[in-house]
């Protein structure tokens, strides 16, 4: 059962810290795309953000100090594409806090998504960890906001249960999925055996909402003690509400420790569901 959600909490940031995250402190972090030149002439690139070799996220700084994000996926098109996040943020963005889109080019073989920046900092941000459990709680009621801003009858982005099982079926049968990058309560399976778990433990009804899709501690911006605004929205969708809130509070153990896990779902306004939690945390592992 759904509960109402109170009030924020308090946030305090603290002054800055080096912030051990920060992937320009790595030995050697990649040399910005020429692409980026021709799509920003005149503004300084530093790498923000890389999960994986082909899409990176580079912070622009513009002549007058004026900020933008640019994503650049090169080696051609992967789920989620560029294009369909540009087509979820303008969708989003009367409803939502999310970056305006600048631009979307395709240059060659590379695509490049470039956004307005958001004020706050993401929520991995050494300058919050002062107090995990009013960040947990911050996060908690920023996911709740998130779905309660529009109805998900309004939404053109469908994942509902059948079409993520036909998604994942798609990527079991094309070989699209390596089982070296799931996580370890995971690591047992193969992706035939994890879709066959998916089919068998499939929840027999959905509460659908309208979904961030990756809702993590990175995608999430703070400031002044709230969610200022939502970013990496490619798989936006109208879901069930546990595709967020199990993978909500899965990274909340992730990134804080799994203790305060419980707090997340008290602070979003719900009891655990252990069946759902397992099935959309597997889910989560083959999609993309």
């Amino acid at each position: 059962m759904l509960r109402a959600v109170p009030g924020p909490p308090t946030l305090q940031r603290v002054p800055d810290p080096p912030d051990p995250s920060d992937p320009m402190d790595s030995p050697d972090p990649p040399a910005p795309p020429p692409e980026l030149d021709q799509i920003a002439p005149g503004w300084t690139a530093s790498l923000a953000w890389q999960l994986i070799p082909d899409l990176t996220t580079w912070r622009l700084t513009g002549p007058d100090r004026a900020m933008r994000f640019a994503k650049v996926a090169t080696g051609g098109q992967r789920y989620p594409t560029l294009r369909g996040e540009a087509e979820r943020i303008v969708w989003a963005a009367p409803y939502l806090p999310v970056p305006k889109v600048v631009a979307l080019e395709d240059l060659g073989s590379t695509t490049i998504l470039l956004t307005e920046a958001l004020p706050g900092r993401d929520a991995t941000h050494a300058a919050w960890r002062s107090d995990l459990p009013a960040l947990v709680q911050a996060l908690g009621r920023g996911l709740r906001s998130f779905h309660d801003a529009v109805g998900e009858e309004w939404c053109p982005f469908r994942f509902d249960l059948a079409r993520a099982l036909a998604h994942v079926e798609e990527r079991v049968r094309s070989d699209d999925i390596d089982p070296a990058g799931f996580h370890e309560e995971h690591s047992h399976l193969t992706p035939a055996r994890a879709l066959a778990e998916l089919e068998s433990t499939a929840p027999d009804d959905e509460d659908l909402v309208v979904c961030h899709g990756d809702f993590c501690p990175p995608n999430v911006l703070l400031g002044e003690g709230r969610v200022t605004g939502y970013v990496d929205l490619g798989e936006l969708g109208a879901a069930d509400r546990w595709w967020d809130v199990a993978i909500g509070a899965w990274s909340v153990g992730w990134n804080f420790g799994q203790e305060l896990e419980p707090l997340f779902y008290e602070s979003y306004g719900l009891a655990p569901d252990p069946a759902r939690i397992r099935f959309f945390r597997l889910l989560y592992d083959l999609v993309s």
